[in-house]
């Protein structure tokens, strides 16, 4: 069974209620799977302004989740997934889906998963934490997600698509993974008008972290 707790003290960073009103907790640090196993169990994730300025790490209140009780795809997205029109994988190729998430562009016109993100999210792939959705379309790869697995907890971190629908595929098969796994949190960090459509929520920080400890605490295999 897995020790992990964001009641524990965090070794790297300060108590998330020292956030400020847009829950920036800290800055500078190291992208290191050490640093983002503590972060992720302390309910903190980096998200830097760009590759030249210091590692921004925030922890939001209230914050994002996707509530396996309120989940919804619509019929016509279901039927896609059912269809056999994409072939779906999962960690058959991470790099390639965090380089390709990595050409979707912030509401600012900036770009949030920088080279140093990719090759620390590489690293903690290869670590055995950050896990991808493939998906495939006549062997060419059209939309994958990626996030971060530890225990019954997984951060979805960003998803991708070439293709029509390809995206919310790959969300519809991540979920159902995660169900079919036990997980029990699916944190997305913030709410935007496309993941509210799929019954994205937010709730305090103090239930996310009771949450987050519940999760942590179960045995589950995203592989």
């Amino acid at each position: 069974m897995l020790q992990f707790s964001p009641y524990i003290l965090s070794r790297k960073f300060p108590p998330v209620e020292e956030s400020d009103e847009d829950g920036l907790l800290a800055m500078g640090g190291e992208l290191s799977p050490e640093w983002l196993l503590d972060a992720y169990t302390h309910g903190i994730f980096p998200w830097p302004a760009n590759d030249l300025s210091p590692m921004l790490w925030w922890s939001p209140d209230p914050r994002g989740i996707l509530d396996f009780s309120q989940i919804h795809f619509s019929r016509r997205l279901l039927r896609t997934c059912r269809s056999r029109r994409f072939q779906i994988t999962f960690n058959a190729d991470f790099f390639q889906v965090i380089s390709l998430c990595a050409e979707t562009h912030r509401r600012d016109g900036g770009v949030w998963i920088t080279p140093a993100m990719i090759r620390a999210y590489a690293e903690f792939h290869h670590a055995g934490y950050a896990k991808s959705v493939e998906v495939w379309r006549s062997g060419k790869l059209v939309g994958g997600t990626y996030g971060v697995s530890i225990g019954g907890f997984f951060a979805a971190e960003s998803m991708f698509h070439t293709m029509t629908d390809a995206s919310k595929v790959a969300l519809y098969f991540l979920v159902e993974r995660l169900k079919e796994r036990g997980f029990l949190l699916l944190d997305i960090q913030m709410i935007t008008p496309h993941t509210e459509k799929f019954g994205g929520v937010e709730i305090s920080r103090n239930d996310y972290l009771r949450q987050l400890d519940n999760a942590l605490a179960q045995d589950c295999r995203f592989d």
